[in-house]
């Protein structure tokens, strides 16, 4: 019948030989009986699902219609469920409308993929010049070209802070859109979180020491920097510290910025951690902005300097390491965030 109407219609007669046929020629949708010889559709559709390489096509179960197969059905990730008596016109409208579905899903992937590819070729595009102009202006300020006038040297100041905020915003969004496609390359060595937070800090105190306020680092109870060792890339380590402490800075105007490091053992399940804080006596967050905080470009307080990049990209890093990070904060009496490692066994051997 649907031949006749123009679909091309392969078929199988077992569960088995339908899963591997499906592994190289995947469907636009699989109309799957539930009653196969060697294991069932309710198995098949189980498998589909599970699997990632396989792209997403709806599945129409055909099975006895009562409640439980419907429920078992929906559960495992069937997107309809009919009776093996349905009427033609019946078939054909609910095959029309799981087509469109799978149509639709292919274009929004295709319009994510296409957004996704044009920040990466805008990213790259935008670098080059930046960097460029960086450079230029690095040799004005230094007078490569000429001594300049006191007027001339403000200017120049606030262009290259600019340019660089610009090109901050640039690496960002390279980093960001790695994460996302699944391309970014990590390295993962025995990394000391203590000697490398030492390191951040030096790099950020003078940020803190202009705005008047007290950078800090600290070993919390039962730690010390023999058990500060973890398997990571250290580059996105940085990377991630520097986000969290700069971001303190930027948002607190009086007070102090603290990182505190702990080691952790969890006796009943016999589990490491490394627990990292970044406290702030700074303006708070709110429990509305503290909802989207680590979304993309969604800033904390638009009223601060920031592209809302930070955060998010800090959470992709963190994710990446298998932790998790979390964020504790009133209005006016600053913020907490808390990040955790989970010390795998395998990520401790690595050198």
């Amino acid at each position: 019948m649907l031949r006749k109407r123009g679909y091309q219609v392969d078929s199988v007669h077992s569960g088995l030989d339908a899963l591997v046929q499906m592994e190289q020629y995947p469907p636009d949708l699989l109309l799957l009986d539930t009653d196969t010889a060697d294991i069932d559709g309710y198995e098949v559709t189980r498998r589909i699902r599970k699997n990632p390489e396989l792209p997403f096509f709806p599945i129409m179960l055909v099975a006895d219609y009562n409640h439980s197969n419907v429920v078992k059905g929906f559960a495992l990730g069937a997107n309809d469920v009919i009776h093996p008596m349905v009427k033609k016109r019946e078939l054909l409208a609910r095959i029309l409308g799981m087509l469109r579905l799978k149509h639709s899903i292919d274009e929004q992937i295709r319009i994510k993929q296409q957004h996704e590819e044009f920040i990466a070729s805008l990213t790259h595009d935008l670098r080059t010049p930046l960097i460029a102009a960086d450079h230029v202006l690095h040799l004005l300020r230094r007078g490569t070209f000429g001594n300049t006038l006191p007027k001339m040297r403000d200017s120049l100041e606030q262009v290259a802070q600019s340019n660089q905020t610009l090109l901050e915003m640039v690496d960002t969004l390279l980093e960001i859109y790695q994460y996302e496609a699944g391309c970014k390359d990590l390295y993962f060595h025995k990394v000391n979180l203590w000697e490398l937070s030492q390191s951040v800090v030096r790099e950020l105190a003078p940020l803190a020491t202009n705005k008047g306020l007290t950078l800090s680092l600290f070993f919390d109870k039962g730690t010390d920097e023999t058990s500060l060792w973890m398997g990571g890339d250290r580059l996105e380590l940085r990377r991630l510290l520097t986000n969290l402490l700069s971001n303190a800075i930027r948002y607190t105007d009086t007070g102090s910025v603290e990182l505190h490091l702990q080691y952790l053992t969890q006796a009943a399940s016999e589990k490491n951690f490394i627990l990292l804080k970044v406290r702030d006596t700074g303006i708070g967050i709110s429990p509305e902005e503290q909802e989207f905080l680590f979304e993309r470009f969604r800033q904390g307080n638009p009223q601060r300097r920031g592209n809302g990049l930070g955060l998010y990209l800090s959470r992709q890093i963190v994710e990446a390491h298998h932790g998790s990070i979390e964020v504790e904060s009133e209005v006016g009496q600053g913020t907490l965030f808390k990040v955790q490692f989970d010390l795998l066994p395998s990520y401790n051997l690595l050198h």
